[in-house]
């Protein structure tokens, strides 16, 4: 076998420069706030639902919403958007 094909490859990775995104349930919304909150980013992190380092959060469909929130955050799926709004 040659030198060079015995020798580990190496290139570049382009995820050092992805963005860090944060994910939180409908439902996690639902269990951890009460009607008329304000849910800001800073405010998953001190409640404990967008661990670690982010650089964005994404709130995403999965779970019932039935209270009435104003969330604030980078992302938003299709579905967690439509029962934000249907919650008021």
């Amino acid at each position: 076998m040659p030198l060079l094909r015995r020798i580990a490859k190496r290139g570049f990775n382009n995820n050092f420069f992805a963005p860090i995104v944060a994910e939180v349930n409908v439902a996690a919304l639902e269990a951890a706030f009460d009607a008329g909150t304000a849910v800001t980013p800073e405010l998953l992190k001190e409640k404990g639902l967008a661990k670690g380092r982010f650089d964005e959060v994404k709130i995403l469909g999965n779970g019932v919403l039935t209270k009435k929130l104003a969330v604030s955050a980078h992302r938003f799926s299709k579905s967690a958007e439509a029962k934000i709004t249907a919650a008021g």
